[in-house]
């Protein structure tokens, strides 16, 4: 399905010139091969040992028209993994056609990124896109997403509205993964609580302006849950996902003074067991051109709470957690963000989520540099500390992790 995808992808891409004018090809994408080690032995039987290299590949083609009322665009990606074969995969990361209008609009049909947002440590509105979880454990990565987008733009602020189809479910780590719980995922047992299934409609709309220093934003969402819930299998080695119909209501809001950015995202969600609310807020505060260099540092701290019931309750199929596992549900984060400004775009994001309830420290080390024209490295370090038998994250306190990415870019 991935593949047949990508290929009608490519199939509009090539009729792209015969829409409107003669048009402008854009044609890049990069090629990187990324080494992975895990310092401490494997918990569980069948897990990698130490070391998972892999490579990627992802093409970015997009054609313009030369009024700019018509675009075509094509981001196919693929990953093969060493040593675990759920990493390895295949998909369309965008591939939409969008039709610019001249009266503050636009439409776009197609797979397509959407992202809502405002703070660091965790995006609590950002519901459209699925959350290709192979690829690294802080929710960044995204699959692409089949939609129609309406995208109205005026003085009062802009609306975009969306009807969605063609569920897409999480990737998962497989036995050979790490980091990974105890018993693994098994995305074939997948069960959607949707007539229709991966076929049923979801709709979402958001509202956004500014008003002096507050930019903000308002959203709804009706559909099936992104985050699966899990779901014992008896006699099994496994775990199932349950995705279940949701509606979410969420808020996000920035205020911007000097040197200051105030951050607030919240939502209310009804459709995993009792009606929950969540909120991450906090602040960011910039030191410009510190010790007399161009570099500029940002301090962020920032509190997560999450009120969802992670008690087990009976479902017709079986025992089911009554809400998506989270580690956010009370928890603090502190961190620094360095862009020396240079050439070389170098850059350092580090920090830390601390669980007021039982102590467990999330680190984290993201840095990443430019290397000529056309090369980038990337280094990421993930430590899980404090793991203790009643925490979420016990079944991965041995799963630390180094990544060193090098990708070139054509």
């Amino acid at each position: 399905m991935r593949i047949s995808l990508i290929a009608g992808a490519f199939s509009a891409a090539a009729l792209a010139p015969t829409i409107g004018a003669a048009g402008e090809w854009d044609i890049g994408g990069e090629v990187a091969g990324e080494f992975r080690y895990f310092p401490n032995d494997p918990l569980y039987p069948g897990q990698l040992e130490h070391f998972q290299p892999s490579i990627s590949f992802q093409p970015d083609i997009r054609w313009e028209s030369e009024d700019r009322k018509h675009q075509f665009v094509v981001i196919p990606y693929a990953k093969i993994d060493s040593q675990d074969d759920e990493r390895t995969h295949v998909d369309l990361r965008e591939g939409f056609y969008r039709f610019n209008a001249d009266g503050g609009w636009s439409l776009t049909l197609g797979a397509a990124k959407v992202f809502w947002g405002r703070t660091e440590s965790r995006h609590l509105v950002d519901i459209i896109n699925q959350t290709d979880a192979v690829e690294d454990v802080d929710d960044e990565d995204k699959l692409g997403q089949p939609m129609a987008n309406l995208t109205l733009i005026n003085d009062w602020g802009a609306v975009d509205l969306y009807v969605v189809s063609g569920f897409r479910t999480r990737t998962y780590p497989g036995v050979d993964g790490r980091p990974r719980f105890e018993l693994p995922v098994d995305t074939d047992e997948e069960i959607i609580n949707r007539d229709w299934g991966r076929g049923a409609i979801d709709v979402a709309a958001r509202y956004s302006h500014y008003i002096g220093n507050w930019d903000f934003g308002v959203s709804i969402f009706h559909g099936t849950s992104r985050e699966p819930r899990f779901s014992p299998i008896a006699n099994s080695t496994v775990i199932r996902p349950v995705y279940d119909k949701i509606t979410q209501g969420g808020i996000d809001l920035q205020y911007t003074k000097d040197a200051w950015l105030w951050k607030l995202e919240a939502i209310v969600r009804e459709g995993h067991g009792d009606t929950f609310a969540a909120v991450v807020g906090g602040f960011e505060y910039t030191l410009y051109q510190i010790f007399d260099s161009n570099a500029d540092l940002g301090l962020l701290v920032e509190y997560q709470y999450d009120g969802r019931d992670l008690n087990f309750v009976q479902e017709p199929f079986g025992p089911a957690l009554a809400a998506p596992v989270t580690f956010a549900d009370n928890d603090v984060f502190a961190g620094a963000r360095l862009g020396l400004n240079d050439p070389q775009d170098t850059s350092l994001l580090a920090g830390a989520t601390v669980d007021t309830n039982d102590a467990f420290t999330g680190v984290f080390i993201e840095a990443q540099r430019r290397i000529g024209q056309n090369w980038t490295t990337e280094f990421e370090a993930r430590l899980f500390l404090n793991a203790d038998e009643d925490s979420t994250a016990f079944d991965i306190r041995d799963d630390d992790f180094i990544t060193l990415r090098i990708a070139r870019y054509f």
